[in-house]
């Protein structure tokens, strides 16, 4: 009869035990565990509206773990000699909705926060598969695919017209820079 006493000790600790991961903790659950993998200093090159690129990436946690941060900065610069395109990306996980929610702010147009402007995306396996909608029925479709054999990062961006019909605009890897 000893194994009475150890069988209520344990299920006494499991009630004990929390059962979500405070803020600020490292340790992260599968889908943070995905964005984990994508911290770090990364070269972005490939093709972007059918021109080659090359972009500077850097991308760490911010607010305690909570949000994502990725810092993107093209190589090529404009005629007044700042990058030609830089954009400030933050991506959040949605316990409570099962997806991530991503705000993408770039030099490229004004956003003004509205709903359009945030993505979502359900999880995927070790893909991210995005989704921002325009308020004409359209949208942009946006994916990040973590490829675990060598470390990389593959982003595909198309663009959908009202109907759905689907055009690529961006095709491009990233590898972590020295």
């Amino acid at each position: 009869m000893r194994t009475l006493p150890i069988v209520v000790a344990i299920a006494v600790a499991s009630l004990a035990a929390p059962t979500a991961r405070p803020r600020g903790v490292q340790t992260a659950a599968p889908p943070e565990a995905l964005l984990d993998k994508m911290t770090g200093q990364w070269m972005l090159s490939g093709i972007i509206a059918r021109k080659p690129t090359t972009h500077d990436v850097d991308v760490d946690w911010i607010l305690k773990r909570e949000y994502l941060r990725i810092h993107e900065v093209s190589r090529e610069k404009d005629a007044a000699g700042e990058p030609a395109y830089e954009a400030w990306i933050h991506i959040v996980w949605d316990a409570k909705k099962t997806e991530y929610a991503v705000l993408w702010l770039d030099n490229t147009a004004v956003f003004t926060f509205g709903s359009e402007g945030i993505g979502r995306a359900k999880p995927d396996g070790d893909r991210i598969p995005m989704l921002f909608k325009d308020p004409d029925g359209g949208g942009i479709y946006t994916t990040f695919s973590y490829d675990r054999s060598n470390d990389t990062w593959s982003w595909t961006i198309d663009n959908a017209d009202k109907t759905g019909k689907l055009s690529s605009f961006a095709k491009v890897t990233l590898t972590r820079r020295n």
